[in-house]
């Protein structure tokens, strides 16, 4: 994969990692997105003991790890495995392959216009990176018709060929995200505050109630950062409500 980015990790991001070494106490990864050589102490690999640290590393794996800490003087980088949730990881691999398959629709392109690919796409990302953090966001966004290419001043017939190849080979994307509102309330109209609590969340958000003041919200969006807005907007409307009514209301995600 082609894709790089400048500088150094922020804390707490979720990144894709190799793994170069693997010692006693500590495991060195490179991180693949920023070219840069990170640490996992054995404590930040799995939760509970550990016998042997090669049980769940070997060098060449490819790992989803967590930045927790980084000394940018010195260039240190400290990451998790533990960390990681399925929810993060399953979201950075869907990242990852997006990318990959938008890196394999430029080669094509490249091999079109009987040009060299690095270049072709060093061309395309650099202008494209100024407005997105991936290729595959700026693709996505031309697949719903929301940005033109030719206004990131793209070679015209570039533009032109790549949009179409665009949306040849990419669908609109769906993710799904679950959270859980759990609602309580002593007053004698108790149930009909609930009731009017609920129907502060939007019409195309599938609720489900399933027992013990719990209920279910079920999110469908074209990218998890829409998704996320989506379910924090409603939660909150929703908790807002129950707190002026002297109610109860928590909510949580859940990972799926």
């Amino acid at each position: 994969m082609l894709y790089r980015r400048e500088g150094m990790p922020e804390e707490d991001e979720i990144v894709l990692c190799t793994v170069t070494a693997v010692q006693h106490h500590s495991v060195f990864a490179r991180l693949d997105e920023y070219g840069k050589t990170g640490m996992i102490h054995i404590s930040e690999v799995s939760p509970g003991r550990i016998r042997n640290i090669r049980d769940y590393v070997v060098e060449g794996k490819k790992v989803i790890c967590k930045v927790l800490k980084i000394d940018p003087v010195k260039g240190h980088i400290d990451l998790s495995l533990r960390r990681v949730n399925d929810a993060q990881r399953k979201k950075k691999l869907s990242e990852i392959k997006q990318e990959q398959k938008a890196e394999k629709i430029i080669e094509g392109i490249a091999k079109k216009f009987n040009k060299d690919y690095e270049k072709v796409y060093d061309d395309i990302a650099k202008k494209v990176f100024e407005k997105y953090v991936y290729i595959h966001e700026c693709f996505n966004d031309i697949v719903k018709d929301e940005i033109d290419l030719a206004d990131l001043e793209i070679d015209e017939k570039l533009a032109e060929e790549l949009t179409q190849a665009v949306k040849e080979r990419i669908k609109p994307e769906e993710v799904e995200i679950k959270g859980e509102l759990k609602l309580v309330s002593y007053a004698p109209d108790g149930i009909d505050i609930i009731k009017e609590a609920l129907s502060k969340i939007g019409k195309n958000i599938e609720v489900k109630y399933f027992g013990a003041g719990k209920y279910s919200i079920r999110i469908k969006a074209d990218d998890y950062k829409k998704a996320e807005k989506i379910m924090e907007k409603n939660s909150k409307a929703v908790i807002d409500f129950m707190e002026e009514a002297k109610g109860e209301a928590s909510f949580k995600r859940i990972e799926t």
